[in-house]
């Protein structure tokens, strides 16, 4: 494997345009196993952390094929468990070396390297499930979207929720008006659990390659961390190798990550966004501690408004970093609020449904149990249920079998991403109202809307949805 990714990425893009002049990457749809058909063979691009996961639950349904990891260690440790797989530490190799022998990829990777490993894989045809957010920037989901639809390929976000039965059971009840017409939604969590402020400031700075611990438990030995640093960069502009950023604090830092709201708003607002129909926001604000010129702040509260056709103006509340909405009028006395480190409950003209949790795991109408009951066991189920609950990787492998549509395919995710970053773009811009025209994607102001796309890219790695 060649470790110099920029002359990797250079010779791929010289190879692939002629490639492209003479052929068209189509999607791969193939029909279930049991009509004789061949199984989904699937490229994992990030092997650990969430990336272990998100192949181990393909593998469930599907054969892995390639694995790829900028962490040469890492690598080492998922091919153990993988040897037919085919191992990369960066994905244009891997896209150039294996070409048709792959129909579906997983993306988990940092936050900033998830937009060109996704459209790489979308120009070729192959059917793709990127970890949450989709994205950190909202031209680049807008983008994303737009090439998802042109090259025909299924989609999925890695929101374990949204293929889950509480979140159907929350808009069967919200469609049957559990609670009245909805006023305000609020939603918080305890991250982040990662450093940012100032503190995440200190800590991101140049310097040399870390010592790591390899091997088993119990005859682990030290040595340099074995990092690809030009492919971790991925799209972004070249800089040194710095500490504080691989293989988890990269969340808290503008570039590469999208802070707590892009780790945890996919999960926690999934479903009022999906309950109450919630489109773009018209207007945003917010108010945050220790926002820094290089990393997400320490704390916020961010305020979206939305004019609802059926509800009229809706206020949605997001905290986080210690911050929390009061505590619901109607919640039962005995429950104590201070524990409730995450969750959401939205506010209607009759009554207050509440989940403390991060899925719709532990739905209540607050101080109304008879209701809740009667909506248990009354309410039908209108909505189609997931393929693969609790899965949405083996969720879309078998979308791709049946040539069907994963629930938080990107008609869904990438809107439900989007709202997150309405958040952030509020939190870049503190005490500010901002207005949001959604048929120009634009906020009309120019510092503002320089935000909406990454500064710059390195050469060659420019992806948009005209392009491919």
């Amino acid at each position: 494997m060649n470790p110099n990714t920029t002359d990797t990425r250079r010779g791929f893009i010289r190879k692939t345009a002629v490639a492209a002049a003479g052929s068209f990457f189509a999607p791969n749809i193939l029909k279930s196993q049991e009509g004789g058909g061949k199984k989904v063979n699937v490229a994992g691009i990030g092997a650990m952390g969430k990336g272990e996961s998100d192949i181990g639950i393909s593998a469930e349904g599907a054969n892995i094929v390639a694995i790829c990891d900028v962490d040469r260690d890492r690598l080492k440790q998922m091919s153990a468990k993988y040897p037919n797989a085919k191992a990369f530490d960066n994905f244009p190799e891997m896209f150039e070396t294996m070409g048709d022998k792959i129909d579906m990829v997983t993306v988990s990777t940092p936050d900033h390297a998830h937009y060109p490993a996704a459209m790489e894989a979308i120009k070729r045809g192959k059917h793709v499930c990127v970890q949450k957010p989709l994205v950190n920037r909202i031209w680049e989901a807008n983008q994303l979207h737009e090439a998802a639809k042109k090259k025909g390929v299924k989609t999925n976000m890695g929101n374990q929720g949204h293929t889950g039965e509480q979140i159907r059971q929350l808009k069967e009840w919200m469609n049957a008006g559990i609670i009245g017409n909805v006023k305000e939604i609020h939603v918080w969590t305890n991250r982040p659990i990662w450093p940012q402020g100032k503190d995440a400031k200190n800590k991101m700075v140049p310097g040399p390659l870390p010592k790591v611990k390899v091997g088993p438990k119990d005859a682990q030995v030290e040595k340099e961390l074995d990092l690809n640093w030009q492919a971790w960069l991925a799209q972004t502009p070249d800089i040194p190798f710095t500490n504080g950023l691989h293989p988890f604090a990269w969340r808290g830092h503008l570039e590469y990550g999208a802070g707590a709201m892009g780790d945890m708003g996919c999960h926690i607002m999934d479903g009022p966004f999906w309950a109450c129909e919630l489109g773009e926001p018209y207007k945003m604000e917010a108010e945050c501690d220790e926002l820094t010129d290089i990393s997400w702040p320490k704390s916020s509260h961010v305020i979206l408004y939305f004019k609802h056709a059926k509800y009229g103006e809706i206020k949605l509340h997001w905290y986080e970093g210690g911050r929390k909405p009061e505590r619901p009028a109607k919640l039962e006395s005995t429950r104590d609020w201070s524990k409730m480190n995450g969750g959401f409950y939205i506010v209607g003209e009759e009554d207050t449904i509440l989940n403390v949790g991060d899925y719709c795991e532990h739905l209540e109408v607050a101080g109304n149990r008879e209701k809740l009951v009667k909506f248990f066991k009354d309410t039908p189920k209108t909505l189609e249920r997931s393929l693969a609950p609790g899965k949405p990787q083996l969720e879309l492998v078998k979308a791709i079998e049946q040539d069907k549509i994963a629930g938080s395919n990107f008609d869904y995710s990438v809107p439900l991403t989007k709202l997150c970053l309405f958040g952030n773009l509020a939190i870049l811009n503190p005490g500010k109202v901002i207005n949001w025209d959604t048929a120009k994607q634009a906020t009309g102001d120019a510092e503002v809307d320089k935000l909406l796309k990454r500064a710059a890219v390195r050469q060659g790695w420019d992806y948009s949805a005209d392009k491919i």
